[in-house]
């Protein structure tokens, strides 16, 4: 079929654009340019091949004989984007080497250097996942908390975070940005909302610490140096909660936590240790009170025998002689409930064995004015 055209027309500036520098050397220019870059991409297509085989068959091998099991993880998760990584950095090559137009070449070679900085960050999320998820398990497994559900999902996204704007920044520098003032902006900006949010991340980082120094566990009864105890019911970023024994809920900065002494009842054990102070007459036997406070402990099922309770003669009071009665109780949470028995049973053998706990007496003089008191 014939189809009228003239010069100038746009058929004839569209068989211009296909002819243009396909004369003489310009043919054969293309043509090697052409070559080269399908030779780099098959030569890389079969190093990808040699990489895939390595690290499926090979470096296995050599990561079997170590004795943790993270280096097989990470091998296992980063196989396949290794390979295509690989693939990929040779078909960049092999685009750099195409005489195409300028925008043409920076659109496609940017591309493909935007797919290679995709896959290298991938790689790099995938071996920092997998080494916070190692970290996590260890830290479950030796602390007997869940870590793993409290921080490292935050962890994860600061990581995330940073990987995904380290690939921005090279991918502006690499089409030619100017990175220095975004980096700029984001210092300003950073030191902007650490001023303001200051107190937040203190207690962020607190709660970091908390979490993975476990000074303290879900469930432990911790004493503050206000005096104040309590069950920990929770473990927060910002805060922690603790449940009294008056079935009231403290809400405790972690700040705070981290840099005040706590008590934890808790460890290294449950047993705690209980005193009884009672003070008996000048005129009863402090040694047979002593052995009847003794005995008393002894017969409480909730008493260790190891350590064995002791009676102490610790003072000599205003109106009586001071003992102590210490003893261990098998379970801290006993020992309110183990003391009141104790209290009665020590009362109740007083009684029988005649030993007095006498009351507070004061002994008052009168004189008169002028009159001596005769002898």
């Amino acid at each position: 079929m014939w189809i009228p055209y003239s010069r100038g027309s746009s058929v004839d500036r569209i068989l211009n654009f296909y002819n243009m520098g396909l004369d003489g050397d310009s043919v054969v220019t293309w043509i090697k340019s052409i070559i080269l870059a399908i030779l780099i991409a098959a030569v890389f297509w079969v190093l990808s091949l040699i990489v895939r085989y390595l690290l499926t068959h090979l470096v296995p091998r050599i990561t079997a004989l170590t004795s943790t099991d993270l280096d097989d993880r990470i091998l296992v998760r980063i196989s396949p984007p290794v390979e295509l990584l690989t693939l990929f950095a040779g078909i960049y090559l092999g685009v750099r080497t195409l005489p195409l137009p300028q925008r043409l070449h920076t659109f496609v070679a940017g591309t493909v250097f935007c797919v290679n900085v995709v896959l290298f960050i991938n790689i790099a999320y995938r071996i920092v996942d997998e080494c916070l998820s190692w970290y996590a398990r260890r830290i479950e497994e030796r602390t007997g908390t869940a870590v793993g559900v409290h921080v490292m999902p935050l962890v994860r996204k600061v990581a995330t975070i940073f990987l995904v704007g380290s690939g921005l920044i090279v991918a502006l520098k690499h089409f030619g940005y100017d990175i220095l003032s975004l980096l700029t902006a984001l210092g300003i900006g950073s030191l902007a909302i650490g001023l303001a949010a200051k107190d937040t991340l203190a207690n962020m980082i607190s709660g970091f610490t908390l979490m993975i120094d476990r000074p303290f566990h879900i469930g432990d009864r911790i004493q503050l140096t206000s005096g104040k105890s309590g069950d920990v019911v929770d473990i927060g970023l910002r805060s922690t909660r603790i449940r009294t024994p008056e079935n009231t809920l403290l809400i405790i900065p972690n700040s705070e936590l981290c840099n005040s002494t706590v008590h934890n009842m808790a460890f290294p054990d449950m047993r705690s240790q209980g005193r009884i102070t009672v003070g008996v007459s000048y005129e009863s036997d402090i040694q047979k009170a002593k052995r009847v406070m003794v005995e008393a402990a002894q017969e409480d099922p909730d008493v260790l025998a190891e350590p064995a309770p002791e009676s102490f003669f610790i003072s000599f009071g205003d109106n009586a002689l001071q003992t102590s009665l210490i003893f261990w109780v098998t379970d801290y949470t006993k020992l309110f409930q183990v003391t009141d028995r104790l209290n009665i049973s020590i009362m109740g053998r007083f009684k029988r064995n005649g030993i007095t706990i006498p009351y507070p007496t004061r002994k008052i003089v009168l004189e008169r004015e002028g009159i001596c008191p005769t002898e």
